[in-house]
């Protein structure tokens, strides 16, 4: 599954990237593809394209805070809070096949 995920956390700092890398980490070890944008102190980095949109099964946003879904319209979004894949990445992805059949 082409998975495109956005974590972004209140302070735009640790939670943010560690929520990232577990998310990377999990869909490896699951034999999914997965991209993150990160939505941090810094700005947006690894910034999700058009056709990467285009071309996802799935969009996933792990957010605490308010992040514009505009640019993801016709596809599926999956919005869950940074604590969740931060406790569960795995289980997170795991529910995402579940419920999208895939």
């Amino acid at each position: 599954m082409k998975i495109l995920a956005i974590t972004a956390c209140t302070a735009g700092i640790a939670h943010t990237y560690i929520a990232k890398e577990k998310l990377e980490n999990a869909a490896k070890e699951l034999g999914d593809s997965i991209k993150v944008e990160t939505q941090g102190s810094i700005g947006v980095e690894n910034e999700l394209t058009p056709e990467e949109v285009r071309d996802a099964d799935v969009i996933l946003i792990s957010a605490d805070i308010r992040v514009n879904k505009e640019r993801f319209k016709g596809k599926p979004v999956v919005e869950i809070p940074i604590s969740t894949v931060m406790k569960s990445p795995k289980g997170v992805i795991n529910k995402i096949h579940e419920k999208l059949g895939k």
